[in-house]
């Protein structure tokens, strides 16, 4: 990776990266000299941190022979790196004057390469030396200086591959002992520009409506209990307050006190001081301030579009991925063009799109005023909203995925993930892999969905989704389970799954939704949750709560209860409002998910503290969506940014995740506290990739909660024509008798505010029709 120290907030040190305004880093500030880097360096206990890198047909196997690390070579592969021995995470800082020592030999007369490299971006090399083998030990002992800027995350290797003046060679054993790398003198070394600024008052770096609930997190002593809100134009003060009583947090290792600025509801930009602590970042108070971030999260989708033309003046590239793909372990070719690239990478998977495709829809059904047809997309000015048109274009690419038989092919994908570059440079052979359980609920569930909800616009397209989705229906039937297991010689992201009862719960209950046909349901019995890729049943729950009367709305809706009140109680007891106690991979999804359910539960202040964690108010200080806030990431996982040298905007990226996943986030998170494990670098695809099923929550999120204010719903009208007459009333009666099963507007019927419909709501519609 490219480094260079980012002085945009003071002097926090990047590695390729400018790190998040909190991330901590592994580096120590004295006492390096002398210390061995390598962990691992006599084999004693065996292979424990050193491991191999395999591609383009390099093979190899990694052991401990006679206390020697023994790298078994059985095929050179075709470049040099084919077969690469490696021990990650060699912190180097500029000016360090380094003791490299080891011994290596080999079976066999030959050369290999032996370096420490970045790892990733450019992979240039900080030092390196080419090795003569021999079956006698190479004894290499050196010094050097570290010229470039620091770098806590670099790679020593040996690239033991195919090198030109060898040529083909037989299967031998690379040995390797005694390996050390220590500072010799750490002089010159300025450790004080090591280490991120880390903020001290924290708030949604976006803004708040103006009713909204307000707060801001200061996490520093000021000396003070005053506070005070300024307007950043005239620099006068708007709101004054006192904190809160100090809260312990644990997760982030702070003492942190809470500003409350509710009452301030007058608009402007404003940002927020106490004591002689640094003022937080600006922010503005509107009727609607997340216009803006609402139309570039949705046109995040655009331009993870495959199989056509993008036009972006950054992002744009031309169609890619449009040969066809063989099903893999046969012959057969099918066009499985379209849809949305899933993440960092170019594979599209259909368990991930369906997630997406329901967040998008349910976000557009909890507030239709709210989307535009001006987002920016080709669509763009046709009289339907773009939310739907962006979302037509996924499902029109699922459809493609179903085989005649019913079933949904998994995913399509080439056997390994791609290099950093633009999709069009991606043109390895596709492959779609075999036809799973879980694909094809979630696939029967998004087409029902897509029945009811382009009815309006397109019937001929909702009546074609309805028949594919009563198709993977029969398939399922028929076919009891298929969990999906990447085949061995496919690499690319597996989504798979231990169990398919949640997703065919999610299908059973989409397609009663849609069709009114009680039968859907008569295998189901217990209510499922959850709103992850691989736990979808929350969604048959809002299908359920949103049909005809049915005995299981009552059990769905005590799940999302008892789910919200979870979360709810976890954002009251955390001083940055998070709903989760444990911080996973992706955990910002789980965050938005958990803030969806909180708003549909009439939790609004919590969902709102949700939606500010992830725009700012955290451990962080880093608005989670590139591009937006004053801080936010700049690096993403995500290739079309790190092949243009710049940040696509409107991505929410995953987030923070204890568990260290990736040589980034260990180098420069090991020894931060839980809530604060996320580092913005290229590399950590772990914290901070991004993935469209992550973009879909967080509008799912924010439509929740601009529901209240936007939409006004008149009890009755449940034809969404915007007052109640017995035209409503025909409409639900025809509800009722299963002759029409979209009603556009139902909750408007829900006249007992029991979350059901029934003859009862009937009744009184019609006397509030009379009275």
């Amino acid at each position: 990776m490219k480094t260079r120290i980012c002085k945009r907030i003071l002097s926090a040190l990047t590695a390729g990266v400018m790190l998040s305004a909190a991330v901590q880093t592994t580096a120590p500030m004295t006492g390096l000299a002398a210390k061995n880097l390598i962990s691992n360096s006599t084999f004693d206990t065996g292979t424990s941190g050193w491991a191999i890198y395999k591609e383009s047909g390099g093979a190899g196997k990694l052991s401990v022979n006679d206390g020697r690390l023994a790298l078994n070579v059985t095929s050179l592969g075709k470049l040099n790196y084919a077969v690469q021995l490696y021990y990650d995470i060699v912190p180097l800082y500029q000016n360090a004057i380094y003791h490299v020592h080891y011994e290596i030999s080999s079976t066999v007369n030959r050369y290999v390469e032996g370096m420490i490299q970045q790892n990733g971006g450019t992979y240039q090399s900080y030092t390196w030396k080419g090795l003569n083998l021999t079956p006698e030990p190479l004894v290499v002992d050196y010094t050097f200086p570290m010229k470039k800027e620091t770098d806590i995350m670099a790679k020593f290797c040996f690239n033991c591959g195919l090198q030109e003046q060898d040529g083909e060679l037989p299967e031998h054993t690379i040995y390797l002992d005694n390996v050390v790398i220590e500072i010799e003198d750490d002089s010159q070394v300025d450790y004080s520009q090591i280490g991120p600024y880390q903020a001290p008052i924290l708030t949604n770096q976006i803004g708040f409506r103006t009713d909204d609930r307000k707060t801001a997190v200061i996490r520093k002593d000021a000396g003070t209990t005053d506070f005070a809100v300024v307007n950043a134009a005239t620099k006068q003060t708007a709101f004054t307050g006192k904190l809160s009583e100090a809260v312990s947090n644990t997760s982030a290792d702070e003492t942190d006190y809470i500003a409350d600025f509710s009452q301030l509801t007058e608009k402007g930009k404003y940002y927020i001081t106490c004591g002689s602590l640094d003022p937080s970042y600006e922010f503005i108070i509107a009727d609607d301030p997340y216009a803006e971030l609402m139309n570039s999260l949705i046109r995040m989708f655009y331009l993870q579009r495959c199989g056509c033309e993008v036009t972006d003046s950054k992002f744009g590239h031309k169609a890619c991925h449009t040969d066809l793909a063989t099903v893999y372990g046969t012959s057969e070719k099918i066009d499985v063009s379209g849809g949305w690239h899933d993440a960092g990478d170019y594979g599209r998977y259909v368990v991930a799109g369906a997630k997406a495709v329901a967040d998008l829809l349910y976000a557009y059904d909890a507030n239709p005023s709210l989307f535009t047809d001006q987002v920016g997309i080709p669509e763009s000015g046709n009289g339907i909203p773009d939310i739907l048109d962006e979302t037509r274009y996924e499902l029109e690419w699922m459809l493609k995925m179903q085989a005649s038989s019913g079933g949904v092919y998994h995913k399509v994908t080439c056997d390994t993930f791609p290099g950093y570059v633009m999709p069009t440079a991606e043109v390895k052979e596709l492959i779609a892999t075999p036809i799973s359980s879980t694909a094809t609920a979630d696939f029967c569930a998004s087409m029902a969905m897509a029945a009811e909800f382009y009815a309006e616009y397109d019937s001929s397209f909702a009546a074609k989704c309805l028949d594919a989705a009563k198709k993977a229906w029969a398939f399922l039937e028929q076919n009891p389970g298929f969990i999906f297991k990447n085949p061995a010689d496919i690499s690319t992201g597996e989504y798979g799954d231990l169990s398919d009862k949640d997703e065919r719960f999610w299908a059973a209950c989409q397609m009663f939704r849609a069709t009114g046909d009680a039968s859907y349901l008569s295998g189901v019995s217990t209510v499922q949750t959850g709103m992850d890729w691989s736990t979808v049943g929350d969604y048959g729950s809002f299908a359920l709560l949103g049909a005809k009367a049915n005995d299981l709305q009552s059990a769905a809706q005590s799940a999302i209860e008892k789910s919200a009140s979870s979360s709810e109680r976890n954002v009251q007891n955390h001083p940055y409002g998070s709903p989760v106690t444990k911080y996973n991979w992706g955990s910002n999804m789980t965050i938005a998910n958990s803030g969806v359910l909180l708003a549909k539960t009439g939790r609004k202040d919590a969902a709102t503290a949700v939606r500010d964690y992830l725009l700012g108010q955290n451990p962080l200080g880093t608005c989670f969506v590139t591009g937006f806030g004053t801080v936010s990431p700049e690096t993403p996982h995500h290739r079309p940014s790190m092949a243009v040298g710049e940040a696509q905007p409107g991505m929410l990226v995953g987030g923070v995740n204890s568990s260290l996943e990736d040589s980034a986030a260990k180098a420069y998170c090991a020894d931060s506290p839980a809530a604060k494990c996320y580092v913005d670098n290229s590399e950590s695809y772990s914290t901070n990739e991004i993935t469209i099923y992550w973009n879909s929550p967080l509008i799912f999120l924010l439509a929740e909660l601009a529901g209240s204010e936007t939409q006004q719903v008149v009890a009755g009208d449940v034809n969404g024509d915007g007052e109640c007459s017995i035209a409503d009333a025909v409409s639900l009666q025809r509800f009722l008798l299963v002759l029409d099963t979209t009603l556009p507007n139902w909750k408007a019927g829900d006249m007992d505010k029991n979350g059901k419909l029934n003859a009862v709501d009937l009744a009184l519609l019609k006397r509030t029709l009379c009275a």
